[in-house]
């Protein structure tokens, strides 16, 4: 008697692949966001930036001597948007160290492996990282750029010097003020995935922002003074400040060009380097 025996082949197993084709751009700026407002400095740094705006613009306005039956009513605006802008030059180093931070403190606690690990392709994660610290940073910087007006409007209504929010003279200066803001934090990002080291980020940064200009002050060359425009702090200060020679879109698009410069030297090394 023959007996057949019918063989069972044993039950597949599923497989789950990672892929960085599968986690799509709005979950990625979801797990930014949280990273983002998960890290104390964070908060610390963006409630700065406010607190040492409306500071600023309470101090400044205070303590200027105006007549504004003496000025004329084309410069009131340019008083409003220097006495509301006054804290941005405090504000981009603490945005710029903050953008340096948002990536080198994945670096030196090994979380960036994790990150890249889920998104093999790297590059859609230092885009999301960009993207949430520019809205981020943006958003912070209308709300202090508009708060300092709004502390500032009744000290310096009462030196005669007045302009409405509602002024393209006025509100277009100011939005290209936090705008400026928000790509000097993405830059620093840059900056910071280049060098992958918190002191070395912040120190390239603020060099950008605060040591180059005053080092190519001090060179009496034409050619030096001729480039003066087109460094970022510089062309980003005149985007609202219209004190340059150039329209503001054309500082603006001089910002965007550090800010693309940096991204690049950024996505190079981080498609190219080992976590």
């Amino acid at each position: 008697m023959t007996t057949t025996v019918a063989s069972t082949a044993p039950a597949a197993t599923p497989t789950f692949v990672a892929s960085g084709s599968a986690l799509s751009l709005a979950g990625l700026l979801r797990s930014e966001w949280i990273k983002l407002r998960s890290v104390r400095s964070t908060i610390w740094s963006y409630a700065t930036v406010i607190v040492i705006s409306l500071l600023l613009a309470l101090l400044m306005s205070s303590t200027l001597t105006l007549d504004g039956r003496q000025v004329a009513a084309s410069d009131q605006a340019s008083w409003m948007i220097q006495v509301s802008t006054f804290g941005i030059i405090f504000g981009q180093l603490i945005v710029a160290v903050l953008g340096v931070l948002s990536i080198s403190g994945e670096y030196s606690t090994g979380m960036v492996r994790s990150s890249l690990t889920a998104v093999p392709r790297r590059l859609p994660v230092l885009a999301a990282k960009a993207i949430v610290l520019f809205v981020c940073t943006y958003i912070i910087g209308l709300v202090s750029i508009v708060g300092s007006y709004l502390v500032a409007t009744p000290i310096m209504a009462g030196k005669g010097i007045s302009a409405s929010l509602t002024d393209p003279d006025l509100f277009l200066p100011l939005m290209s003020a936090a705008l400026y803001l928000s790509l000097v934090a993405v830059f620093s990002l840059g900056l910071g995935t280049i060098l992958r080291s918190s002191a070395g980020g912040i120190a390239a940064a603020l060099g950008v922002i605060l040591l180059l200009p005053t080092v190519l002050q001090l060179i009496p060359a034409e050619w030096v003074a001729d480039m003066m425009p087109y460094i970022l702090s510089n062309a980003g200060t005149d985007s609202f400040a219209m004190t340059g020679t150039m329209e503001p879109w054309q500082n603006i698009l001089i910002v965007l060009g550090w800010v693309a410069v940096s991204l690049a030297g950024a996505a190079v090394l981080l498609k190219r380097r080992d976590a």
